[in-house]
């Protein structure tokens, strides 16, 4: 019995002895700090809003002055914006491949299938050569998976189609995040990425728009099949706006300028 009591007590007693020995240190420092640390003026807010409008649209300036940043940002968002089909899913699953629910639930599914694939395999074998060949390359697939989903009337066709999509988007992104994050120096890193995320989210609501809008008045099936072809049309573009991108090798070798 007096085994139990010391075994239940004794934690009690040990926490009680630390919080008291943390406080007085915790007071100690504070005394010191008191004494020896410099006054310290509270910041003025109108000076500390200023400031943050300055800081946050440098992004926007530092990305408009780096030619590869702004055209692997400006590739991912165009692209999205026109090849998205996500809105055109429930139309395909009940009026075109005839699947209703447990059908649109496995389209749905199919592209995070293949995004996930691929970002095993990148895991495992990193792209070491021509990436910027290689983000091209994957958007470009990316349209062409737009477009096979498109005219698909077969359910399992569709299914690896937009698997093949989620895959392909998946190679972009990898190579925009890792350009993005390595071509930006320290202090712009938390802008940048912010302006990045800015638009790039956007682009995923407005492609909904663009493909219920173009859905609503030409159709789903043209709708997806224009989308496919912009998103070809945005690649050949961008190659030549921005050849640099175009030309980028290994991705560990770009320095933030």
């Amino acid at each position: 019995m007096l085994m139990a009591q010391r075994l239940l007590t004794s934690p009690v007693f040990a926490w009680r002895w630390c919080y008291l020995w943390a406080r007085d240190l915790d007071a100690g420092k504070q005394d010191r700090i008191e004494i020896a640390g410099p006054q310290v003026a509270p910041a003025d807010p109108t000076a500390m809003l200023g400031g943050g409008f300055r800081r946050a649209i440098a992004g926007i300036g530092f990305i408009r002055a780096r030619p590869i940043v702004l055209g692997a940002i400006s590739l991912d968002l165009f692209a999205v914006l026109l090849g998205g089909v996500t809105a055109l899913l429930p139309i395909y699953a009940k009026d075109i491949l005839f699947v209703h629910s447990a059908g649109l639930g496995l389209l749905r599914a199919a592209p995070a299938v293949g995004a996930t694939a691929m970002g095993i395999l990148l895991g495992h074998y990193p792209l070491n050569r021509r990436s910027g060949l290689w983000m091209f390359g994957c958007v470009a697939l990316f349209g062409l998976a737009t477009i096979a989903f498109g005219l698909s009337t077969n359910f399992y066709l569709s299914l690896a189609a937009l698997a093949v999509l989620g895959a392909s988007d998946m190679v972009s992104v990898f190579v925009r995040t890792t350009l993005i994050q390595m071509a930006t120096p320290d202090e712009m890193r938390g802008r940048v990425s912010a302006v990045s995320m800015l638009f790039i989210g956007a682009s995923n609501e407005l492609g909904e728009f663009e493909s219920g809008s173009v859905a609503y008045l030409f159709g789903a099936v043209p709708s997806a099949v224009i989308g496919g072809l912009g998103t070809l049309t945005v690649v050949g573009l961008w190659m030549w706006l921005f050849p640099g991108l175009r030309r980028i090798d290994r991705l560990t070798e770009i320095r933030a300028d």
